[in-house]
């Protein structure tokens, strides 16, 4: 199908042209092929070119942006190259604004190092986590092939593991001062910080018998540290303390762990994300967040943390420098002021939708604790809805087992003591028969969709107590998106400061994606996906290379628009990287 030009001579020797819309058919008897026209647009010199120009244009929404450029220039036009662009184009943005360029440049000025170079391949390898995580060897080639880093310079696997170790080692200066230009840019509500701790592990290429060693011995003694590493190559000496020592989240026990706590703000911006080893417990973690944090633009702070940072020194310690926390207390197993909490009666009032507050002070003066009973109606029919299921299958599991054998009754407890919430519900009288027990099924159901806060502050209300609590969930979500959208794992890295630096650049990554979705609404995988069709073009004419960008979408306009940053330019002055080898 082409546009077909036809010119017919008037009587008065004039020419006039005319526009046809026509494809070529194979003539039946002759074979030859014969022009049929499907659509007149009528004399040349009155066409509509603005209607034309619009059916250009919506045929190109069907082609890519190579082709489609090739069809508008003609054949004297080469197409070299096309990369994608709308995306590591916001970032950068982005990672302008919130002052990080400005952050690891100053940092790298008192350095032996290239401060712009450090500071491009560090971008590079943040962008690559948000857009197509892979490993740093990838990213080599990513950065090389796949994407139009316009002012990135050419930089290899060295350079990247370089600009790494330089990440870690600058780590303190980096993330305050990226935390301060943050807070003022956005607006941040810094006075209450959520802290949260996951865990991921790390591959291991040897023998793990290699590994185990360090296990073996509790002496600490570094000459077997040393051996262990050297036996390795690269390894971690730390490898064989990183066992699980309890369970693996990612069900992964034959692997070592590390732990990473996060510390969030109200508005789910990450302010800064810590790495620890895989047996280091809450308590230690908080401590360490609370004293890392406690030199930065922060004045009242109040922290809130799950139950497993709650224990009388941890509370304490929060405390320090006028500071005040919201911990949640354990239900089952609880202590003698939250079995007391919980046994106070008082009325109910409603915080927010469905969920109903009471507040509890327990002891009185200096040592009264301040604690807030939370309910909400849908969880509590769920809880019970879960537990009838579990009674049901409870009760499948020990049907007939009263005429089994003392052996095969012992295999069974044992196999229902991996699972708590069912060993909880049975008990075994004393000839070893199993019975549903009734009274656990009424300790459980006093507990169901409740929980409880306990608190040093007493300026916020119960409701915004709750309300504080519930937001637990933006550090839950930043643990989803980094497991998911960046990547985090599986890690492939064997020395600890290289697991540390990749953790870092994930927390880079989760802060401009994050910053990103506040700023749209939208989600990054939709942001990512819409700016991932924004292509640049290198085209190659006779009077040289110029590289042209696509056309902006609706799409696109929209979230430039939201994020307040300009269109980027039609034409852009970039140079292909030099091919690897």
């Amino acid at each position: 199908m082409y546009l077909r030009e036809t010119r017919r001579k008037n009587k008065d020797g004039s020419v006039v042209s005319y526009l046809q819309l026509a494809h070529n058919e194979r003539h039946p008897d002759s074979g030859s092929p014969v022009a049929k026209v499907i659509h007149n647009f009528g004399r040349a010199d009155q066409v509509d070119r603005e209607a034309l120009a619009r059916l250009v244009r919506s045929i190109s929404r069907f082609l890519e942006p190579a082709e489609a450029v090739t069809a508008l220039s003609g054949s004297d036009v080469d197409v070299v190259d096309a990369r994608h662009y709308g995306g590591v184009f916001v970032l950068d943005r982005l990672w302008e604004r919130l002052g990080i360029r400005s952050a690891l440049e100053q940092a790298a000025s008192g350095r032996r190092l290239d401060a712009a170079l450090v500071e491009r391949i560090c971008f590079a390898l943040v962008a690559q986590r948000c857009l197509e995580p892979a490993s740093k060897l990838a990213a080599v080639r990513w950065a090389k092939e796949r994407v139009a880093l316009v002012d990135c310079p050419d930089f290899d696997d060295q350079a990247a593991y370089a600009a790494m170790d330089f990440l870690l080692e600058s780590l303190p200066e980096i993330a305050e001062s990226i935390f301060a230009k943050t807070a003022n840019l956005l607006n941040l509500s810094c006075d209450i910080i959520f802290v949260d701790t996951s865990s991921t592990y790390f591959e291991l290429d040897v023998a793990d018998e290699i590994a185990e060693v360090a296990t073996a011995t509790d002496t600490g003694d570094a000459a077997l540290e040393v051996a262990v590493a050297g036996a390795v190559g690269k390894g971690p000496a730390e490898a064989g303390v990183r066992r699980f020592n309890k369970h693996s989240k990612d069900h992964r026990p034959d692997l070592p762990q590390v732990v990473i706590g996060m510390a969030v703000t109200t508005e789910g911006i990450p302010v800064r994300c810590w790495t620890f080893p895989g047996n280091t417990s809450d308590q230690v973690i908080i401590r360490t967040i609370k004293d890392d944090l406690s030199g930065w633009m922060l004045n009242r702070v109040v922290w809130v943390a799950d139950r497993g940072f709650n224990s009388v020194a941890n509370r304490a310690y929060l405390q320090r420098g006028g500071g005040h926390y919201v911990v949640a207390e354990r239900l089952r197993n609880a202590n003698g002021e939250a079995k007391a909490a919980l046994s106070r009666a008082g009325r109910y009032h409603v915080a927010a939708g469905n969920l109903s507050v009471k507040e509890v002070r327990v002891g009185t003066g200096a040592r009264s604790q301040r604690f807030v009973v939370c309910h909400n109606p849908e969880a509590a029919e769920r809880d019970r809805q879960v537990r009838a299921n579990l009674v049901a299958y409870l009760e499948s599991q020990i049907a007939g087992s009263d005429g089994w054998s003392k052996a095969r009754r012992d295999e069974l407890a044992g196999k229902l003591r991996t699972t708590p919430a069912l060993w909880r519900l049975v008990r075994r009288i004393k000839d070893g028969r199993f019975r549903v027990d009734k009274a656990a099924i009424a300790r459980e159901a006093k507990l169901d969709g409740r929980w409880l806060l306990r608190t040093s502050d007493d300026s916020l209300t119960p409701s915004d107590l709750a309300a504080a609590y519930k937001q637990l969930l933006e550090v839950e979500r930043g643990w989803r998106d980094m497991k998911g959208a960046l990547g985090l794992r599986p890690v492939f890295h064997h020395r600890e400061d290289r697991i540390r630096s990749h953790v870092q650049l994930c927390w880079l990554g989760l802060l401009l994606i994050r910053v990103a979705e506040n700023g749209t609404g939208d989600t990054w995988r939709n942001i990512r996906h819409e700016l991932d069709r924004m292509h640049l073009v290198t085209l190659e004419t006779a009077e040289g290379r110029v590289a042209q960008r696509s056309a902006t979408t609706p799409g696109q306009a929209k979230i430039l628009k939201a994020l307040e940053l300009a269109e980027p330019a039609r034409f852009i002055d970039f140079e292909l990287p030099a091919p690897l080898a």
